[in-house]
């Protein structure tokens, strides 16, 4: 327990949120300024206020105005140029290797499936079994599809894949390894940059889910010199529900230099031709990233997100990261003070280095606790077997607001 446990009233919580250089743009954010404790910014994040007036001028002026002409003018680059923004941002990427389109799904078959098919005669898909639905979900069924082999890591829900794990799960059949930066459950946090070597020296092509860490944790996607990475918009970059997911593919992948062929993507649409408009009688694939974009563009999707990147440049993510573990770390320690009397467990890594923006709090109750909470106006989500997950999104939420949801968590167990 740390020392911020020793002081769980209110007046330390606001305390914090006077000393916290972030502060000042939580009220950036649609709904901030209310009564409602939010702690499920790592499924949907508050929309930032001037994204209002982005949507109403993109009404107005770019598709009211422009009409057909926008997509000469902006929108038929826009998957790559947003992709560029998000890749210099958040992931520490060179431009050139990111798109945005598509769902977290779709992309992740798309990567998955171009990589099981870089490396034939191999036979197996290594993933582990706590990873998201989604990721297994997939693996699961290009596996099928291809005629291949499914491994299994069996992880500790309450942390996550280690590098031993890895090590131990890789060899000569291997084709791809599928697994998340930050676990969805626990939020474990994946040693990205030793564990994608391992998988490299076997052979095999590595796929990280960035869907819990990009715009959360420090991404060095080019210096960790990772193959493929996918993830979602609407969590940490706040983009609103449903916006688009990105896709990196890096540069050597792109253009055969990794001693293999380019890789190819799977569903072959109009927009990743070499020349969409020429709609000849065969498909041709465009060069560099383009060639994972499949169909038309979900242009209004990509907009909100633009305006959290923005505020992400001027943070910076080092800042985010640490306001991230320093929130955590007191939902922790509040925890440790009023909930463990109650039977709570701590069901995420204690150590806030090797956790991502969330936690997860065990306990038998948490399903009946959590549908109690929303009524309350206090939001978490619940995640089986009895775990309450309190994500909390850095720039968007206060000590204040923590302390508030972990003061009503208790007082549903105590029966008060």
């Amino acid at each position: 327990m740390s020392d911020l446990a020793t002081d769980t009233t209110a007046a330390y919580a606001a305390a914090l949120d006077a000393a916290d250089p972030l502060a000042a743009h939580r009220s950036e954010f649609v709904g901030a300024d209310t009564s409602l404790v939010y702690f499920d910014g790592n499924s949907l994040g508050r929309p930032l206020a001037v994204t209002g007036e982005r949507l109403r001028a993109f009404v107005e002026e770019e598709w009211g105005g422009r009409l057909i002409r926008g997509w000469d003018e902006r929108w038929y680059d826009l998957p790559l140029t947003l992709g560029d923004e998000i890749a210099r941002v958040s992931l520490g990427a060179a431009p050139g290797q990111t798109t945005v389109g598509d769902s977290t799904t779709v992309l992740l078959y798309k990567l998955i499936r171009a990589a099981v098919d870089a490396r034939p005669g191999r036979s197996e898909i290594v993933i582990d079994s706590d990873n998201f639905p989604t990721d297994r979900y997939i693996v699961e069924g290009i596996a099928a599809e291809r005629g291949l082999t499914v491994r299994w890591i069996e992880v500790d829900r309450a942390a996550g894949v280690t590098l031993e794990q890895v090590r131990g799960a890789v060899g000569e059949r291997t084709a791809v390894v599928v697994l998340s930066q930050v676990a969805y459950r626990s939020s474990h946090l994946a040693d990205v940059e030793t564990i994608t070597p391992v998988v490299q020296d076997a052979g095999a092509l590595m796929v990280w889910d960035l869907c819990h860490s990009a715009g959360s944790v420090p991404v060095e996607l080019d210096r960790w010199g990772v193959d493929l990475a996918v993830g979602c918009t609407y969590k940490y970059l706040n983009g609103g529900p449903g916006s688009p997911a990105f896709a990196y593919v890096a540069q050597r992948h792109l253009d055969g230099s990794a001693g293999g062929p380019a890789l190819q993507q799977p569903i072959q649409g109009w927009m990743g031709h070499a020349d969409p408009f020429l709609m000849g009688p065969g498909y041709q694939p465009s060069g560099g990233v383009r060639r994972f974009i499949s169909g038309t563009p979900a242009v209004v999707g990509m907009l909100a997100m633009q305006d959290m990147l923005a505020l992400l440049e001027r943070t910076g993510i080092d800042a985010v990261r640490a306001k991230s573990q320093a929130l955590t770390s007191y939902a922790v320690d509040l925890a440790d003070v009023w909930l463990v009397e109650h039977g709570v467990t701590l069901a995420s890594p204690r150590d806030p280095a090797l956790r991502g923006g969330h936690v997860t709090l065990h306990h038998e109750r948490m399903r009946e606790v959590t549908a109690a909470l929303w009524e309350r106006d206090v939001i978490p989500d619940y995640r089986d077997p009895g775990g309450l997950r309190i994500g909390l999104s850095p720039l968007s939420t206060s000590y204040a607001e923590v302390h508030a949801g972990m003061s009503a968590i208790r007082d549903l167990l105590s029966g008060t």
